[in-house]
């Protein structure tokens, strides 16, 4: 494990970013391409033990989480990591066909996830993208891990019922894994106004970000599996 200290106030503006993976050539190869483009990688973990602890030490901006590691996975570190006072964003790697608990490191707290066989330019792509607050969700994979392992979900909780019909419709496009671009074409509503209505809907969802109103989405019925219209539009 490695680690460097948190930079003075006036350096650089690059994302601190920490790799976690329990296999060392799996990340160094991460490193190096993060470190390619320009990237501040200051540390490095084998295990969610050493990610949590490092974070705490180094107060990054992002860590690269992969899930399955020994002792504390990543699930479980991410949700210590998110539970923190000054929490990173957590970007999680995962090989889908394996990996059955992404859904609850979304229920955890990750600011998104990757596939490992993602082309380089969009692991970049994705660091720089939760690093500067937003989630990653890739539509069409996005829906299939969440409908996956929603195949038998729990009793519906209840929705929010603050919601204007134009937040509902909003929330049930990012749920699609829709970006704000897209759902202003689909609603010809202009970017900016899109994103005044997602600001307010994570509001009165009382979450984080879009990956958490998704979570909230399907745990409340108000999107349910295999069928993307509101439950409560039925009614």
């Amino acid at each position: 494990m490695i680690g460097t200290p948190p930079p003075s106030p006036a350096s650089s503006a690059s994302p601190r970013i920490v790799v976690a993976d329990d296999h060392a050539l799996v990340r160094s190869g991460i490193i190096a391409l993060l470190e390619a483009a320009d990237l501040d990688v200051v540390g490095e973990a084998g295990t969610g033990q050493e990610a949590v602890a490092l974070a705490g030490e180094l107060s990054p901006d992002v860590v690269l989480m992969d899930i399955r590691m020994p002792g504390m996975d990543g699930i479980e570190a991410t949700a210590a990591l998110t539970a923190s006072d000054d929490p990173p964003r957590v970007l999680v790697l995962t090989t889908f066909d394996l990996d059955e608990y992404v859904y609850r490191a979304l229920q955890s707290g990750a600011s998104g996830f990757l596939l490992k066989d993602a082309p380089p330019d969009r692991l970049v792509d994705a660091v720089k993208t939760v690093a500067a607050g937003e989630a990653l969700l890739a539509p069409t994979v996005t829906r299939r891990l969440i409908e996956k392992y929603l195949e038998t979900p729990a009793q519906p909780l209840p929705g929010p019922t603050d919601l204007t019909p134009r937040e509902t419709e909003i929330w049930l496009l990012i749920a699609q894994g829709l970006s704000n671009l897209e759902i202003g074409r689909k609603l010809f509503l202009s970017e900016a106004t899109v994103k005044a209505h997602v600001t307010r809907l994570l509001s009165k969802l009382d979450v984080r970000d879009r990956v958490q109103a998704v979570v909230v989405a399907y745990e409340t019925g108000a999107v349910r599996v295999g069928d993307r219209r509101s439950s409560r539009t039925e009614r």
